[in-house]
């Protein structure tokens, strides 16, 4: 980390100012209370101990967890690593080992986001590898062996015992069309195809066995719903020769996204379902009927972008330790099946997820809003945390909270987000100022925004920016009818979302009507591309890797959403009209404010050539604009060096756009067309 007032160069117009006028929000004092002690400088550009190399090489992420052999496995991407990911082994008594090096790199590609890319047995792990999408198996004192034939991915394994085999999803790439779904057993000991037990699906997830080995369970969905649309749940007898009998549906009849399919120790089937609007956890009785056990308007579950969620875990065979959110709040709760006493174990975190039972007790990660994350133990009425992976850490004094907001748009509906007011105890900004303000899209767009804390959005409250990070029409945590709502209206309702939410602050004057700037990955780079061609209302735009054709992405994305887009626009051809009204690159004339694109040029979902096409329409009509693109890296630009990168580059983009000088050393960033903003640039000089 650099010292708070590294590399920064103070104006001789910079000046202390008493009484000094802060945005709503905002603590508007340095740390002794005397707000006159600290240094009066243009939004932006506050010097800050958060670097962007600090926000991604100093950051590690767990993904998931699995309870192996009394101790508790999990995945790991260290920042240090270039964001690759290995495994680790937690002891009960907290001693932390390395089982795979991250410089394996475990990931699978199943439905091309992955997850569930690993599997414990005993003290042997079979793992995906990240390059070659083959599953290999680590066992004791002997080399490491690839189990499964090229051109094949596999994930969100069980172990099943009987016959020394591992139940799989796999994706069939090696035919022609489609990639082949199906649920197959592979031996732990030898190479080789392995034997099919289900196929016929679109789609095949979440394999679940109960403990005596005798009843299997899955979920399977079919073109054109998504996992969070309708799912099918199975259940078939094993018989001894581990052949599937007696296969049927589960809720034949019944229509909805049903989600981790678990059994209790005693061979009760449990589920989550969002029959009543909300993602709610069912028990199953012998004749097929559902009890909801805890009804709450929140959700227990989250959309299944990846393979491998776990929102509850037995305790024991009558007591649940369950995770829901509510309202963007994430709650811990111990249910007992019996009598229905609920007990809340924890409300002060901000997400949590991968709630596993371990052998001596139920485990999960949980993330708060301060800058505290990692694994977490339930013990009695409490949890304790026994492992942390490496953070970037700021003083409290730096941290900016965040406030949740509901705010009215377009059409007499509501839409979320957290506000994040600048925050930094040795800068404020000039006397009647306001902040420039970041509103941040999340991807999908059936994702979700998180009260988590967030080195990236800390970033820049850091520097003297204001952040909205927005929940718009179509995200989760907030029902299916609202998950749903922008079915047919996606680029349309998520951009009205962003722009009333914008002006919701403006209004409020809590942040600098000029000085608005809008970015989004993928789903969310399209509302940010959006939202500058059709509204004039932000000042700049960042996308990374965004959709600027929705024709195009019609034609060329992969399997998992080849007919997503039926949902959130139309049929394709039949609504081709309805396609190129709102694709934001066949409406450039509206598109005027200065644009950067970031893309990774391996990019299978928004490929490269999007970005491109927009890139070059601009250039072409002397609109400021750049392109920032990374070979071999794909969608979400996992490698750290490419987000430290972009992330810089963001930086010095809104310095040119809003004209402040950004602190400390950053690598240049050449704007095409960068003369229409020398009059912007002309006021930061002293």
């Amino acid at each position: 980390m650099t010292h708070p007032f590294g590399g920064i160069t103070l104006s001789l117009t910079f000046f202390l100012l008493l009484n000094a006028c802060s945005p709503e929000g905002e603590s508007g004092r340095a740390p002794n209370g005397n707000q006159d002690a600290r240094i009066v400088a243009p939004y932006g550009s506050w010097a800050s101990p958060l670097g962007a190399a600090d926000v991604y090489e100093q950051s590690d992420n767990i993904a998931e967890l699995q309870s192996v052999g009394g101790a508790i496995c999990f995945a790991e991407s260290e920042g240090t690593s270039g964001g690759r990911v290995g495994i680790k082994r937690l002891e009960p008594d907290g001693r932390v080992s390395q089982s795979i090096p991250a410089a394996f790199n475990v990931g699978t590609k199943v439905h091309e986001y992955g997850g569930a890319a690993f599997l414990g047995i005993g003290q042997s792990l079979f793992v995906s590898k990240k390059e070659d999408q083959l599953f290999y198996r680590f066992a004791p004192n002997q080399p490491e062996l690839a189990l499964t034939p090229n051109g094949t991915r596999h994930a969100d394994c069980i172990s099943y015992p009987k016959g020394s085999r591992i139940i799989c999803v796999r994706e069939d790439h090696r035919g022609a069309g489609e990639a082949k779904a199906s649920l197959v057993t592979i031996n732990l000991n030898f190479p080789g195809e392995g034997d099919t037990l289900v196929s016929g699906h679109d789609f095949i997830a979440a394999p679940t066995l109960s403990q005596d080995n005798s009843q299997l369970a899955w979920l399977t969905w079919e073109h054109p719903d998504m996992p969070w649309d309708n799912t099918v749940l199975w259940l078939g007898q094993l018989d001894r020769k581990g052949q599937l009998q007696n296969v049927h549906q589960v809720f034949k009849g019944k229509r909805g996204a049903l989600t981790q399919p678990l059994f209790s120790p005693d061979g009760t089937l449990y589920v989550v379902a969002d029959f009543n609007n909300w993602w709610n956890i069912y028990r199953i009785a012998a004749d097929g009927t559902a009890e909801n056990i805890l009804p709450r308007k929140a959700e227990f579950a989250v959309p299944d972008w990846r393979l491998g969620h776990h929102n509850y875990a037995f305790e024991s065979p009558g007591v649940l330790i369950a995770s829901f959110t509510r309202q963007g709040e994430a709650f811990l709760a111990r249910i007992h099946l019996d009598t229905g006493v609920v007990e809340q174990l924890a409300a002060d975190f901000a997400e949590i997820s991968q709630v596993i039972s371990g052998e001596d007790a139920v485990y999960f990660v949980g993330a708060k809003t301060t800058p505290e994350r990692g694994i977490y133990k339930v013990t009695g009425r409490g949890v304790e945390l026994m492992y942390a992976p490496q953070l970037p850490r700021l003083k409290p004094e730096y941290v900016s909270k965040a406030r949740a907001i509901t705010f009215a748009t377009a059409g007499n509906k509501s839409a979320y987000g957290y506000f994040y007011a600048p925050v930094n105890p040795h800068f404020i900004g000039p006397h009647d100022s306001r902040p420039p303000l970041l509103v941040m899209l999340h991807g999908g767009p059936t994702a979700k925004a998180s009260l988590a804390y967030r080195s990236d959005i800390q970033f820049w409250t850091s520097r003297g920016f204001a952040v909205l990070d927005v929940n718009y029409r179509g995200s989760s945590g907030f029902g299916r009818k609202f998950r749903q709502s922008l079915y047919g209206l996606w680029g349309k309702a998520d951009v009205e979302d962003a722009v009333y939410g914008a002006r919701y602050l403006v209004d409020r004057g809590w942040v600098d009507g000029d000085k608005l700037a809008i970015r989004g990955s993928s789903a969310g780079g399209l509302t940010a591309l959006s939202s500058l061609a059709f509204y004039d209302v932000f000042k700049a735009g960042v996308s990374y890797g965004g959709i600027s054709d929705m024709t195009v992405l019609a034609k060329e994305t992969h399997k998992f959403e080849s007919h997503y887009l039926e949902k959130l626009v139309g049929p394709y051809p039949e609504a081709k009209d309805l396609y190129h009204a709102r694709s934001p690159l066949h409406h450039l004339q509206g598109l005027n404010e200065p644009l950067l694109l970031v893309q990774g040029l391996d990019d299978k979902v928004v490929p490269p050539s999007q970005s491109m096409s927009i890139f070059n329409a601009l250039k072409r009509k002397g609109v400021p604009t750049a392109f920032v693109g990374f070979e071999g890296d794909g969608t979400g630009f996992w490698r750290t060096e490419d987000r430290t990168s972009a992330l810089e580059a963001e930086l010095s983009f809104y310095g040119q756009v809003f004209g402040f000088r950004p602190a400390g050393e950053l690598p240049g960033l050449q704007l095409e067309n960068a003369g229409a903003l020398k009059h912007k640039l002309a006021a930061v000089e002293p």
